[in-house]
């Protein structure tokens, strides 16, 4: 079988690790719970910055955003492990800049993910992901952004939505809360 997933908020929780390095660079102490409650993927509203601003500081601060000590969701790494020692191709398909693929597959390796370098794909827009999941004929995909999944309904793709507080309105999909409630 063939699993695709996207990296970001699905396997590794991004958007939680850059909300701490914000309260630290903004010298703030706004409470996880804010952050659970946001209903968007940007994180910069609770900080009191505009979306242009939001925009600069994330940029600015996709280094340490990356490649520092980013949590992976619980499970996460054992489902893929479980998967491709049973031998299934994992694929990742992320829209991490390109600037950024060699080393964002370079730390997924070293946190130990299954990574085979001809099965990771980098540096499209999300609505581009559409083409490769397509074209690789998966048979799952995991991703956090319902607009992508819902692409590529009709598709023989079974598709599984991420839990993320920005896209807990969206029922259409099947929805991991926890990796360690193992669905495949």
């Amino acid at each position: 079988m063939r699993f695709g997933f996207d990296i970001d908020d699905t396997l590794i929780n991004l958007r939680e690790h850059a909300f701490h390095i914000y309260n630290k660079k903004l010298n703030k102490n706004i409470k996880i719970g804010v952050f659970h409650a946001i209903e968007r993927v940007e994180i910069h509203e609770p900080f009191g910055l505009t979306d242009e601003q939001g925009k600069s500081m994330w940029n600015l601060s996709l280094e340490e955003i990356y490649y520092t000590d980013c949590p992976i969701f619980p499970g996460a790494l054992e489902t893929l492990l479980t998967l491709a020692e049973r031998g299934n191709e994992i694929y990742y398909i992320t829209a991490r800049p390109n600037e950024h693929g060699e080393r964002t597959k370079q730390w997924l390796t070293e946190q130990g993910f299954p990574v085979h370098h001809d099965r990771f794909f980098y540096g499209m827009q999300d609505h581009e992901k559409v083409d490769i999941i397509r074209d690789l004929q998966l048979d799952y995909y995991v991703d956090d952004k319902p607009t992508i999944l819902h692409t590529l309904k009709g598709n023989k793709t079974k598709l599984y939505l991420k839990d993320q507080s920005y896209n807990r309105h969206h029922d259409d999909f099947p929805r991991i809360i926890n990796w360690t409630d193992r669905l495949f």
